[in-house]
């Protein structure tokens, strides 16, 4: 499958200082990409190539088959782009300025009105389409700001910090509509992010990404096996009585190949190994006569996997003396590029 955005060793370098350093990503149609990574770590600089506000040191940035430094305007037409701050005419409707932006767009006028209609009411603003937008909240502001990149019926959107200043059920509202948009009208989302919880949410697949370089890409589980498989799979059996002491099933369990800890806590077993084998202790267990309360398998969330990337990637620069730079910056997240 062709991606629909395809980046190709893109950088870029302001001075001495490289915001984007040699990016590599695919992202694929009707799916929902999160770029996670703190402040200054070159996400929105990234997003300014794919749309051809900014030109790339070296590399390419491919959008819907067209060369954004080389055809903008045709990327511009393809793409529905939403910045960390939207900005609207506040003496205007939410109609008004829809209306407003989709003659810049070079809509026709004909059918302007009734798609601007239709798009308040998918983002939930048909209520408020005749109130003034200055007296909007930032939530009605980001929902404005997403119908103004609707209206052009665009292929690819893109979001940079979407959930900004947007109070917990106002997120959970907004990352609903998108997951909504993205499977009923096959939309391809590129979400930039630092929150990760909201990130986990929507996303299908993510690309962690800390001064200026992409340190992974993939789905969470596919990430996770990479990142903590050496560590092995945890498994932890509660048992319906408590385990004796000492476990007479213990000294042949360690015999298994796979096993390589085994824990013991009342009536609690946990199973270390060195990939998942949770069917076989369950079945072997049951056989033994122990009846069995609750089973769980021990999953890593993207915080802890973002953690592995991002401490790993820091001491990594920092032995070899770059922590006064880029990953300085970005770990404490005092520049936004």
């Amino acid at each position: 499958m062709e991606p629909i955005i395809q980046l190709r060793n893109l950088s870029k370098s302001y001075g001495t200082f490289r915001a984007v350093d040699d990016l590599n990503l695919d992202v694929y149609r009707g799916e929902i990409f999160g770029l996670l990574g703190p402040n200054g770590a070159g996400k929105t600089t990234s997003i300014l190539m794919m749309l051809g506000l900014t030109d790339p040191t070296s590399g390419t940035a491919h959008v819907c088959g067209y060369d954004a430094t080389k055809n903008p305007i045709a990327v511009k037409q393809k793409v529905g782009y939403m910045p960390d701050s939207v900005g609207f005419y506040n003496h205007m409707t939410a109609l008004e300025n829809l209306i407003y932006l989709g003659r810049l767009n070079n809509l026709d006028e004909s059918t302007l009105k009734d798609r601007a209609k239709a798009v308040l009411n998918i983002v939930g603003l048909a209520g408020s389409m005749d109130k003034k937008a200055g007296i909007f909240s930032r939530g009605m502001k980001q929902r404005l700001g997403l119908a103004d990149v609707l209206i052009k019926d665009p292929e690819v959107i893109i979001l940079d910090e979407p959930t900004l200043g947007i109070d917990p059920a106002g997120v959970k509202e907004f990352l609903s509509l998108i997951k909504t948009l993205s499977q009923q009208q096959g939309l391809t989302v590129l979400l930039s992010s630092h929150h990760l919880h909201h990130v986990q949410q929507v996303c299908d697949r993510v690309g962690i990404f800390v001064g200026g370089k992409l340190l992974a890409q993939g789905d969470i589980a596919s990430l996770s096996a990479h990142l903590f498989g050496k560590e092995g799979a945890v498994t932890t059996i509660k048992t319906a009585q408590l385990v004796e002491q000492p476990w007479p099933l213990e000294a042949e369990m360690r015999q298994w190949n796979e096993v390589t800890a085994i824990g013991i806590s009342g009536d609690t077993l946990e199973f270390t190994t060195r990939h998942d084998i949770t069917p076989r202790i369950v079945r072997h267990l049951v056989e033994k006569g122990y009846g069995i309360l609750q089973v769980s398998r021990k999953e890593y969330g993207l915080d802890e996997i973002y953690q592995k990337y991002f401490e790993s990637s820091f001491n990594e620069n920092l032995n070899h003396g770059k922590s006064s730079g880029i990953f300085k910056r970005a770990f404490f997240g005092q520049h936004k590029r």
